[in-house]
């Protein structure tokens, strides 16, 4: 996980347009190596997006999302300059946090 996740928002006409692609492994713990053992479970199970500190977006995963998921999302009220941070939690409890300003 040493690439950064990628935040890109915008802001048009009142509405702001956010990107995000996580780089995760996001392996399910049902696929098996070449040995036959089964790969551990890691995979994001939670996602939380704040504007200004203000939450925004939560969600929660499983391990049906793909590796490195992408997301967007819209939402009201802010302005190009405000900041909208990304934070999410790993089943192995590694958390991350990004941020990005509105263009």
């Amino acid at each position: 996980m040493t690439q950064p996740t990628i935040i890109r928002a915008s802001e048009s006409e009142g509405i702001t347009t956010v990107r995000v692609r996580m780089t995760h492994v996001m392996e399910s713990g049902t696929r098996r190596n070449a040995a036959g053992q089964l790969l551990p479970a890691h995979y994001i199970t939670q996602v939380e997006a704040t504007h200004n500190g203000r939450p925004v977006l939560a969600c929660q995963l499983s391990g049906a999302v793909s590796a490195n998921p992408f997301m967007a999302f819209k939402f009201k009220g802010a302005a190009k300059g405000d900041k909208v941070a990304l934070r999410w939690v790993d089943t192995q409890g590694v958390t991350r946090s990004d941020e990005a300003t509105i263009s």
